[in-house]
């Protein structure tokens, strides 16, 4: 079981242990903040509700910028001060008296929250070969939800208890949890900032220069070869900003994303007012949910290959989200609390398995369709969906399914599977206006390993890198 959850040893390894301590602390707030702001603190619904949207507003504007400083500053240093900036900005949140000191709060936490995932995606980008970028990242996610697991346990203990020291030390184990991230990513080595290659003067489509910072491009069978923008080379500051198909391609993996409310909001919302399933059952199929993820997120990621079988992934996974809201629509239909259970049951199923396609295909097309040296800010856009998705995403579900009912089931699962079918369209367009990149020399590729973490790794990470 534990080979399904730890990745291999050396950077993959210590990634997933930073990971795992930061989700151990989130679950827990996850769990507690809401009550902890509404009962202890003072404030109302509609401003928590007001505060936390406008928060993962700010955040999803962060990610880029925050993402360039990983890019141009190195991405270890630059995740090291996010993870600490993670903590004083959950410890603000002890500070909070009225609504807009959590307002201020919030937005101050989205926005390392943001920045340093898009930090920790380019230093897995810089630490681990292209062709297991999509597996240490599924590796990532099953420890990530594993780690929620521990801290929404602990979270719960504190809900029983329902006084605020229980809350208060839940708030400062997730500030502490953000502390050991940042010492444990201390633990990996430097990765150098690639130094762009000049503009072409007269033919901005011509192949940019080689990165030196890269591997070498063993393409996987579908893929021909690793390809980058054209813009990727002496192009703008925001380079991203202006890649039209990168940005349909992270728009259509926002829509996609809107599954996330479901467990967490929507679905316990539907359970207790429109079907005959006891009210446990919220819990039993958010179990289901986070030990699939953590048992097989790693087998399904090994699946993808390339660019092609990512695209399909997604496709599978908008068919599958389809079928599953067909399911969750028919949980209302009968009077049997057995029956009901059993249906919910089977589309969480379906959505798990659906949410696991999505994941593994949309990690390889985020990386695989990004410029080596601007992974950072390509990040922080495409992983600006979970900010948005977390945004919009309850109000839009709640209106649509609590105000629709079974119609409106159907009409997000139509939603799913039309931005999944359109994945492959836009991944092509992506790659058309990409061009391959030449094979880096084999000497400037070497493969990070885990003698290499026990280097002195005090040197400035804007160290250029040397080319021959």
């Amino acid at each position: 079981m534990f080979r399904r959850i730890l990745p291999p040893q050396g950077p993959p390894r210590v990634l997933a242990q930073a990971q795992l301590a930061g989700s151990v602390g989130d679950g827990a707030f996850i769990v507690c903040s809401a009550l902890f702001f509404t009962r202890i603190v003072g404030l109302s619904p509609a401003q928590v509700g007001f505060g936390l949207t406008l928060g993962w507003a700010v955040g999803s504007m962060a990610g880029v910028p925050l993402g360039h400083l990983a890019d141009r500053r190195g991405p270890r240093g630059t995740a090291i001060l996010l993870a600490a900036a993670t903590a004083v900005a959950v410890g603000s949140f002890l500070l909070v008296r009225s609504p807009w000191a959590f307002t201020v709060a919030a937005c101050f936490y989205a926005s390392c929250q943001c920045g340093l995932a898009a930090a920790r995606q380019a230093l897995l980008a810089g630490l681990v070969d292209r062709r297991r970028r999509s597996e240490t990242r599924a590796y990532l996610q099953s420890t990530a939800n594993g780690g929620l697991a521990i801290g929404a346990a602990l979270g719960g203990v504190a809900l029983q208890l329902d006084d605020r020291t229980a809350y208060l030390a839940m708030f400062v184990m997730d500030a502490a949890s953000f502390l050991v991230t940042a010492l444990v990513l201390r633990r990996l080595p430097v990765v150098p900032t690639a130094v762009p290659s000049s503009p072409p003067s007269t033919a901005p489509s011509l192949p940019p220069s080689v990165d030196q910072n890269a591997g070498p491009s063993d393409a996987p069978s579908d893929s021909a070869a690793p390809v980058a923008p054209a813009v990727a080379a002496g192009g703008p500051r925001f380079a991203v900003l202006r890649d039209r198909p990168y940005a349909l391609v992270a728009f259509l993996n926002m829509i996609m994303l809107l599954y996330m409310p479901l467990l967490s909001l929507v679905l316990p919302l539907w359970i207790v007012s429109h079907t005959a399933a006891p009210h446990w059952t919220v819990s039993a199929l958010l179990v289901v949910n986070t030990v699939s993820v953590v048992l097989f997120q790693v087998r399904v990621a090994r699946r993808v290959t390339g660019l092609r079988t990512a695209s399909r992934l997604v496709r599978h996974s908008g068919v599958v989200m389809l079928a599953a809201c067909a399911v969750f629509a028919l949980s209302a239909a009968g009077t049997s609390a057995w029956v009901a259970g059993a249906v919910l049951l089977a589309g969480a199923v379906l959505q798990v398995i659906g949410e696991m396609t999505l994941s593994a295909g949309a990690w390889e097309i985020g990386f695989d369709l990004a410029p080596s040296d601007k992974q950072g800010q390509y990040q922080g856009f495409f992983g600006s969906g979970v900010a948005i998705a977390r945004m919009l995403g309850p109000l839009l579900l709640t209106t649509l399914i609590m105000g629709w009912g079974a119609a409106g089931w159907l009409l997000l699962g139509g939603v799913f599977l039309l931005a999944g079918v359109a994945m492959g369209p836009a991944v092509r367009w992506a790659e058309r206006t990409r061009t391959p990149q030449p094979e880096a020399p084999e000497d400037t590729a070497r493969e990070i390993t885990p003698q290499m973490l026990e280097r002195d790794t005090a040197e400035p990470e804007t160290a250029p890198v040397r080319r021959r």
